[in-house]
């Protein structure tokens, strides 16, 4: 299984403090459906589909843990980036209602956010 190779800088710190009074919250709730991929919904887009090691892919997704302050900078865990072989993916979390018609009025209230994870080529972005 190749490994992926870390493309971000800075290191990142918990220690830093939140930019909003929810962000643990957030964190929470992104990691927890990132892992799992339960809890909202995953869009994977054609050209990552048709990768032979897609499996691979969400699977690294799944277990990322590389945020620092130049992919994570309010301290969300909602982008990731990293490669494999030769190509780089990228994976975003998004928030909208849960109606899927605009954005969430409060991402860390479950009760009115869908999370929609994307992965994705780099030069998809």
């Amino acid at each position: 299984m190749a490994r992926p190779n870390r493309v971000m800088g800075a290191p990142y710190s918990e220690k830093r403090e939140p930019f909003m009074p929810n962000t643990a919250k957030i964190r929470e709730l992104n990691d927890a459906f990132r892992t799992t991929l339960i809890g909202g919904r995953t869009v994977i887009t054609p050209a990552i589909a048709a990768q032979p090691d897609l499996a691979q892919i969400v699977e690294l997704v799944k277990s990322y843990e590389t945020f620092d302050l130049d992919n994570d900078p309010y301290a969300e865990h909602d982008f990731g980036a990293f490669r494999i072989g030769e190509q780089q993916v990228f994976w975003k979390i998004d928030y909208y209602d849960v109606d899927l018609q605009g954005g969430s009025p409060d991402p860390s209230d479950p009760a009115v956010t869908t999370r929609v994870l994307t992965i994705l080529r780099a030069d998809e972005y």
